[in-house]
Order: structure tokens, then C-alpha cells, then sequence
């Protein structure tokens, strides 16, 4: 592989990898068109890789009481941008666009959330995610009296905060690791898809 994807080992094919990693980066590649690079980066440590994907999977891929797959990723993007992760910002702004089928709007949230075109809804949920990944992240009354206005369940405030945990890990192993993203990331969302 011609471009440095971790400071430490990652594997040269799959084929090194044991096989229910592998089985899980093709059927990524085969949805994707391509390997991201966090998965080969991971793969230096099988049962973490297998931990940070399972719950990877379980906080992203459930079903949230009123959470959007676009507003997961929009916490994603938001936080991450807060911890300077490249990576995240990239590969999670490419979900941003795809699922809230909006080219314009992760680099407006990463940017600064507060002056995108966005929602009251959408503004709590962020401000409540930055402060969740970057400050104290204490669940007030005060806070909870403002999520639950902007029609946030309290299963949904996990989800919030969960997102912003997991996330703030994973913004530090790729920043750790120096993990690029891939250059397909940059333009997904922004320019149609090809057959």
C-alpha cells in the first residue's frame, strides 16, 4: 500500500486477517466500493477492531426512539471537528450529506453549527453534543429541560452522549495512528454516484 494508513502495523491483504475481520471489511467494500481506511488501521488489534465496530454498530445502526441516522451523523461530524480528527469529519460528513441528501450541510456543522441553517432541534442537539464531548457533559435539569422541549427522549440523551463518547475514542486512535481518509470520501453526497 502506497499511502502511510497508521503509524503502526496494519495489515498488506486481507488474506493476513482472521476471517470473521475480513468477512466484515469485504461486505463493507462491497457496499462502500472501497475499504475505509479506519477499518485496515483497526485491524492491528483484532478484538478491539471487533469491539469498536460492534458497538460502532450498536449505537449508529439501531433504532433511535426519534434520532435520524442524519442527526447521528451530524453529532459525529460536529464533535469531531471540535477534536481536530480529519478523518472523522471527512468519512462522517459523507454520511451527513448521503443521509440528509444535503451537499452543504457537514461542512456548515463542522464548521460552526451555530451559524448552519439548522433547526432549534438540531441546535440543541448540537450544542448539548459539544458540551458532552468537550466539557463537563453533566445531564442538568437544565439540560434535560431543553432536550426534552426540542422533543428529545431520554433514551435519545444516552444516544447523544453515547455518540459523543464512543466518537471522542475514536477521533483519538485515528489522530494516535495518523489514519487518513480515503480520498472517496471527500466527494460522496456532493457528486452523483457512479453505476
Amino acid at each position: 500500500m502506497s499511502t502511510m494508513l497508521s503509524r503502526f502495523p496494519f495489515p498488506d491483504t486481507l488474506d493476513e486477517l482472521p476471517e470473521d475481520l475480513r468477512a466484515r471489511i469485504l461486505a463493507v467494500q462491497e457496499k462502500a466500493g472501497f475499504v475505509p481506511n479506519v477499518f485496515l488501521m483497526l485491524a492491528h488489534r483484532p478484538a478491539e477492531f471487533r469491539a469498536f465496530f460492534d458497538y460502532h454498530d450498536a449505537l449508529m445502526e439501531r433504532e433511535s426512539d426519534t434520532l435520524t441516522k442524519a442527526e447521528k451523523e451530524m453529532i459525529v461530524v460536529a464533535t469531531s471537528a471540535r477534536n481536530h480528527c480529519l478523518y472523522c469529519v471527512v468519512a462522517h460528513g459523507a454520511l451527513v450529506r448521503i443521509y440528509a441528501k444535503d451537499p452543504l450541510l457537514a461542512d456548515q456543522v463542522a464548521i460552526n453549527h451555530r451559524t448552519a441553517p439548522l433547526s432549534e432541534r438540531h441546535r440543541v442537539m448540537l450544542d448539548f453534543a459539544l458540551y458532552c464531548a468537550i466539557d463537563v457533559g453533566e445531564l442538568t435539569a437544565a439540560w434535560e429541560g431543553r432536550l426534552t422541549e426540542a422533543g428529545f427522549s431520554r433514551d435519545d440523551i444516552w444516544d447523544i452522549g453515547a455518540i459523543c463518547a464512543f466518537f471522542g475514542l475514536s477521533n483519538r486512535l485515528v489522530t494516535l495512528t495518523a489514519t487518513p481518509p480515503n480520498p472517496e470520501f471527500y466527494l460522496m453526497g456532493r457528486v452523483p454516484r457512479e453505476s
